[in-house]
């Protein structure tokens, strides 16, 4: 299968007075992995019709390898698209779900057998042509609803969250396959979910959107680790955010006034926010957690807190420290016969400076 490129220009869109797609501009290169991560409402199911042809922008350009397709229908475009849902024929067997769309075409009936037996090889289904979607499990319907989409041919190949309706377990197989295949057929392919383990674990680059903007693209390592502001920071993983007024800068510190828990010296460079209210944003897993009474290490910023709760994650348990009035997630490594820390307990919370972030407000 060709890889292709697709450019999104400035693409805008209204439903009546209300603007759900507010000057989208992504730029996905050919053989791509690409995500869609956003809330609901945030405008990326829409963008991705807009992509395959079920809805029309009003402002923008629309690119498949180079070509605009803005005005070109649906059947046009040679992109396939797997609903959430997956839209099977219940009375038709997988062979025939399959062979649908070829035989609405008019393709040549060995072609389509042709076809349609490479598409079920690729999806592993072949033992499986003559069943009907209800004798098959959601993991087998989904791979009917890909290889129905594969047999087409398409330039692109869109995914609109297509495993929200499986188990965890079965979800964690099933994007693992997605990848390897798209890996092995090398097609360029976009992948809407609300999901941030979905995006993270399966894209080479995705794009946060919220309210229709595009809020921040890039690897999944970039955007967990260097969010460009507080919406990101919170929706790629878990974030711990401070809000608090600058009271100093000076000699490459910051002091920051934080409601209830006091003032902090911050390092801050030249491309700090010059902002005089600021967001401190820092990751769970970043925190030290620590007796209150143990000796602290000088690298960290160090708190009081105590322990409201805790949650046993397996390779980790989450705590919730109280420092003053605000309540910090705290992910402390877990290694068996370790103790840990009582609800109640005194401790000492360490930021460690260099794994923080500031978002001027």
């Amino acid at each position: 299968m060709k890889k292709v490129s697709l450019q999104c220009r400035n693409i805008r869109l209204s439903f009546g007075a209300t603007e759900v797609l507010k000057g989208v501009s992504l730029d996905i290169i050919p053989g791509e992995f690409f995500a869609l991560l956003g809330p609901s409402g945030s405008g990326k199911s829409t963008l991705l019709r807009l992509i395959a042809g079920f809805q029309q922008q009003q402002q923008g350009e629309l690119l498949i390898d180079g070509k605009d397709v803005s005005g070109q229908p649906p059947w046009q475009r040679q992109v396939g698209l797997v609903f959430q849902n997956y839209a099977l024929w219940p009375h038709l067997t997988v062979w025939d779900n399959v062979a649908f769309g070829l035989v609405e075409r008019r393709v040549d009936p060995a072609a389509i057998k042709a076809r349609v037996g490479a598409a079920l090889e690729q999806v592993d289904l072949s033992p499986y042509a003559q069943r009907r979607p209800s004798q098959l499990s959601g993991g087998q319907q989904q791979r009917v609803a890909l290889a129905r989409t594969l047999v087409t041919e398409p330039q692109l190949l869109l995914l609109d969250e297509p495993l929200s309706n499986l188990d965890k377990t079965l979800r964690v197989q099933m994007r693992q396959e997605l990848l390897a295949m798209q890996r092995r057929l090398g097609l360029t392919t976009i992948f809407v979910t609300h999901d941030q383990e979905e995006a993270m674990t399966t894209a080479d680059r995705m794009a946060v959107l919220d309210q229709g903007l595009v809020q921040q693209v890039g690897s999944p390592v970039a955007l967990y680790d260097y969010p460009v502001n507080a919406f990101v920071a919170g929706f790629v993983g878990t974030m711990n955010l401070l809000t608090g007024k600058v009271r100093s800068r000076s000699a490459g510190l910051l002091t920051l006034d934080i409601p209830d828990v006091g003032l902090l010296q911050l390092p801050i460079d030249a491309n700090s926010p010059q902002t005089e209210s600021m967001q401190l944003s820092v990751r769970p897993h970043a925190l030290r957690l620590a007796p209150a009474a143990q000796a602290r290490d000088e690298r960290f910023i160090w708190l009081e807190g105590q322990v409201e709760a805790a949650e046993f994650l397996g390779m980790a348990t989450r705590y919730l420290v109280r420092v003053g009035k605000q309540r910090l997630s705290v992910d402390h490594p877990h290694q068996m016969g370790l103790a840990g820390f009582s609800p109640g307990a005194a401790v000492a919370l360490g930021i460690d400076p260099s794994q923080l972030r500031l978002f001027g407000i």
